[in-house]
């Protein structure tokens, strides 16, 4: 594997790939569709921290500060704002009552990145419409659940193991080991989701039968490269973005007020070309060793 990823040639491909599929224009489309599932996403999120009872608003900072990790700050303040100014009018009994249509309004950005990762895999989308809507819900709910379980574990973890270390004395060395296993615990956590997506969302188990689609054996894998490809550019782009915005910001004096809605749409548009390009790796990884 790790020969493959080292050669010339693959990456040539690779590049190859993205220009045909029009990764970057469908990357522009994903930026839209991820805009539009945002905030119902959140809805939801926050309306299921509410069964928490008192752990619910700890959840909830905890997820505006991981978001504030990777997002810029100018987006991050838009979020906020938005969430305060919905829940605020509509009250946690609405927002109960809204749960199934914020679900299902979220579950438009998974719906939308099947179509485009179909594209990156070259295949046809060949399962029903409604197949493919449920899978987005089931998707757009285990990532959800997947979101709450890094936030118990990085929440209530260090409680959990630092009462088990004072048993053995231990409790101050445990404290601060704690603080460097919560980053690569939470990593973990997007890695599993990124991995969930390129396994599931696109059509890749279908035989490519038609016009130029010749049939193909798709062998699903977990931890394939372009997860870990995908994750890593998506940290250094999202990075380099906060790093651009920090010393050159100079959205707000060209769009003004849509300045930080502006800026959202970029990370996003990064975001989903991130996802499109580990999923173009993928598929020119397993055309290869199909040739082999």
């Amino acid at each position: 594997m790790f020969q493959r990823l080292l050669s010339k040639d693959f990456w040539i491909r690779v590049w190859n790939r993205t220009e045909q599929d029009q990764v970057l224009g469908r990357a522009a489309q994903l930026s839209y569709f991820f805009l539009l599932a945002l905030f119902p996403l959140l809805i939801f999120l926050i309306t299921l921290f509410g069964y928490f009872n008192g752990a619910g608003s700890r959840l909830q900072h905890k997820l505006i500060s991981y978001l504030g990790n990777v997002m810029p700050p100018a987006a991050l303040q838009l979020v906020i704002a938005t969430l305060a100014e919905v829940t605020k009018a509509r009250g946690s009994a609405k927002l109960s009552f809204g749960l199934l249509f914020a679900l299902w309004a979220a579950s438009s950005g998974v719906n939308a990145l099947a179509q485009a990762l179909n594209a990156a895999y070259d295949v046809a989308e060949t399962r029903p419409w409604w197949k493919v809507r449920l899978l987005s819900i089931a998707m757009t709910i285990g990532l959800s659940l997947l979101i709450v379980s890094a936030l118990l574990i990085v929440l209530y973890g260090g409680h959990f193991g630092i009462a088990i270390a004072a048993l053995i004395h231990e409790g101050r060395a445990f404290a601060v080991i704690w603080r460097i296993l919560q980053w690569p615990i939470a990593l973990g956590f997007v890695f599993i989701a990124f991995d969930m997506i390129y396994r599931f969302v696109p059509n890749v188990s279908a035989k490519r039968k038609g016009k130029g689609l010749p049939n193909s054996d798709y062998r699903r894998r977990w931890f394939s490269p372009g997860v870990l490809i995908a994750l890593v550019l998506w940290l250094l782009v999202s990075l380099l973005f906060r790093l651009y915005l920090h010393f050159f910001n100079s959205y707000s004096a060209t769009y003004g007020s849509l300045g930080a809605l502006i800026i959202m749409m970029l990370w996003f548009y990064l975001t989903g070309a991130a996802i499109l390009i580990g999923g173009e790796i993928n598929c020119e990884f397993e055309a290869g060793e199909t040739r082999d």
